[in-house]
């Protein structure tokens, strides 16, 4: 029902568009469309004897519009998204890697529809959206269709940089799925028929659906400071509580101190789909869920580039499901959760209780043109061992004529771990060129 509720919602704002068009200025003419072309090309390659390497190539394009103001201040808004990959895939599902657009050679997905009012300080949007600056609900942007969620959000303004906001989440759709569905990424692949590949999975077929997402916080950046406090109800999988912050000490000399810090706390009684499914994360099963983790950040920024030293600690809980996991519906096994010490393939959200480290090291040369990134990463922990992370990220952005297109090279290897962290527990490169023309 959510999904005919949002895409009726949008229709009848267009509907309504037409309407006053003329009494309230042309809102086509005043409107805008842009969008994105993408071409991606993922390699995961294993050392494993036993498990075959994996790829993936796709195009897809992305067609965004927005209506013009009418009546004040609403607007119309939607996004088209497709993929296809020409029957490159391989006739081996086990030699494609179906993180990046799922098994099969093409989708066609409206990934947003929305109804929106914005006037003064108040913002309300309504129906298929991004959430793109959500640290637990992002958009998860490293594929050719980012997440979208059926939404109703609530934004206020009080003073620049400022905001305070509610939100209510009912489906979403996943990077590889067609289309909203009630679940997340600990429901299995094809669950209720979604084509929702990359994920956790660890719940079984059987599961009741998830009911969705309450949430409310608030964010403020001003000069050097950001900060950020934010309360989710994953509805039956965990309450959370979730705050961050940073500052950045402008010297004046070109060398800028940064400190910054997070924390994260989650419970929830036996009232969640873990425990009455007796699923188990990181093989270990409980009758509640109980998360704690801190995070630290020392870094400096430097002309034209950037270093940092982060530390993460997720703490060991008694009773607990997963020993205390992290638990993350939509962003478990695409390592787009916003710990400080996540990678490029995973982090601890993924590795489960224990600490992390990471030193990362930001690069601009050529007016800004190309970006280069190293990073070094090591985790500790008690269910997946001790392992490291060596990431490397190249983008480069043309101009003139070919302003608008952008090319990045991602690769990163995974050594260590256990219980199949990496495939027979040998190391795994994963590489990912992509390339995006904005227009």
């Amino acid at each position: 029902m959510t999904k005919q509720r949002a895409l009726a919602a949008a229709m009848v704002g267009l509907l309504a568009a037409c309407g006053v068009a003329h009494a309230d200025g042309d809102i086509f003419s005043n409107g805008h469309v842009d969008g994105d072309l993408r071409l991606y090309n993922f390699n995961r390659l294993y050392a494993s004897k036993t498990v075959p390497n994996a790829s993936a190539f796709s195009t897809g394009a992305l067609i965004n519009a927005q209506t013009g103001s009418f009546l004040t201040g609403f607007s119309v808004g939607g996004t088209f998204a497709t993929v296809n990959s020409f029957g490159t895939h391989s006739n081996n599902p086990a030699k494609i890697d179906t993180t990046l657009a799922g098994p099969n050679n093409s989708i066609g997905t409206f990934a947003q529809a929305y109804l929106q009012y914005q006037h003064d300080m108040f913002l309300f949007r309504g129906g298929y959206q991004y959430l793109a600056d959500d640290p637990w609900m992002g958009n998860n942007d490293s594929r050719v269709i980012p997440s979208s969620y059926n939404a109703l959000k609530l934004q206020i303004t009080p003073l620049r940089g400022w905001n305070v906001f509610a939100l209510r989440e009912y489906s979403w759709k996943s990077r590889t799925s067609p289309g909203m569905y009630p679940d997340n990424l600990y429901y299995p692949s094809k669950y209720d028929g979604d084509s929702m590949y990359g994920n956790n999975g660890s719940l079984p077929l059987h599961a009741r659906s998830a009911p969705g997402t309450w949430e409310g916080g608030t964010t403020y950046v001003h000069g050097g400071l950001s900060a950020q406090l934010r309360y989710y109800d994953f509805i039956h999988f965990a309450r959370t509580v979730y705050a961050v912050g940073s500052y950045v000490f402008d010297t004046g000399s070109g060398f800028d101190p940064v400190i910054g810090a997070q924390y994260l706390v989650q419970n929830d009684g036996s009232d969640n789909r873990f425990t009455e499914t007796g699923t188990k994360l990181f093989g270990v099963a409980g009758t509640h869920v109980k998360s704690r983790a801190i995070g630290g950040d020392l870094g400096v920024v430097i002309p034209n580039g950037r270093f940092d030293i982060y530390y993460n600690k997720l703490a060991r809980e008694a009773g607990a499901v997963g020993g205390g996991a992290a638990i993350s519906p939509y962003t478990m096994n695409y390592g787009s959760d916003p710990l400080f010490t996540t990678s490029m393939i995973r982090g601890l959200v993924e590795t489960g209780p224990g600490h992390a480290w990471k030193g990362k090291f930001t690069y601009d040369l050529l007016d800004k043109k190309l970006e280069l990134t190293a990073a070094y990463a090591k985790y500790l922990t008690y269910y997946r061992g001790n392992s490291h992370n060596l990431y490397f990220d190249v983008i480069y952005h043309l101009d003139g004529a070919l302003k608008g297109l952008t090319l990045r090279d991602r690769w990163e290897l995974s050594n260590g771990g256990v219980d199949n962290l990496n495939p027979t527990n040998q190391s795994f490169v994963y590489n990912r060129l992509m390339l995006d023309y904005k227009f």
